[in-house]
């Protein structure tokens, strides 16, 4: 049993720093192996193992003496600029847990204007680079956290509301009242795994199924 547990751990890793990757989180490098070492609680040879499976699969790239950087994925095609932002706009798990009687409450742990990644521009139907609004909020309920939220908000719209505001309302209602007129949202619904600062707020191990 014990000689699974390092393959285990690995294959968490590579888990979580692919999803990462997908959602183009480190488009300055990824961390250099003491960084993911310390954030893992693991070997060197471990955190090798993960890097050396992404580099395999084509999505990053070691270099020597320069560290390790994520290939740039190619862009998914773009959306109608009439349906920007519709992508995660509908906030359904207030509603649901509200038609549910169940009483939760917001923390806003982050917000800040960042660039726009690859697929964060092309789901807005913005240009890569572009400025844009990321909020991250953590969801409770009186028995502890119930999920974890991170928004993208074009940055015209973004600057129309703040960290006081997204701890007080649903975003669905902060882009009305900013005169964003919402038709319709596309939702994708998939299992992953907790990186650290997921694991850290919603109070779970790293690597958790979510």
């Amino acid at each position: 049993m014990a000689a699974t547990l390092p393959m285990t751990k690995y294959h968490q890793i590579y888990l979580v720093l692919r999803e990462q990757l997908h959602e183009g989180r480190f488009s300055e490098g990824l961390p250099g192996e003491l960084n993911l070492m310390q954030q893992f609680g693991v070997a060197r040879v471990t955190v090798r193992r993960a890097l050396e499976q992404l580099a395999a699969e084509g999505l990053i790239l070691r270099e020597p003496g320069r560290g390790t950087r994520a290939i740039d994925p190619v862009a998914s095609p773009a959306v109608p600029r009439s349906q920007v932002g519709q992508r995660a706009q509908l906030t359904g798990l207030l509603e649901n847990l509200v038609s549910m009687g169940l009483k939760t409450s917001v923390s806003v742990l982050e917000v800040e204007m960042v660039t726009a990644s690859a697929n964060v521009a092309s789901a807005l139907q913005l240009q890569p680079g572009d400025p844009v609004q990321k909020a991250v909020r953590v969801r409770s309920t009186r028995e502890g956290p119930l999920s974890h939220i991170t928004t993208y908000v074009p940055a015209d719209i973004g600057r129309q509301f703040g960290r006081r505001e997204l701890a007080q309302k649903p975003i669905l209602v902060l882009l009305e009242e900013s005169g964003v007129t919402v038709g319709r949202a596309h939702q994708t619904i998939s299992a992953r795994l907790a990186d650290v600062a997921v694991a850290r707020h919603l109070d779970v191990a790293v690597g958790s199924a979510l």
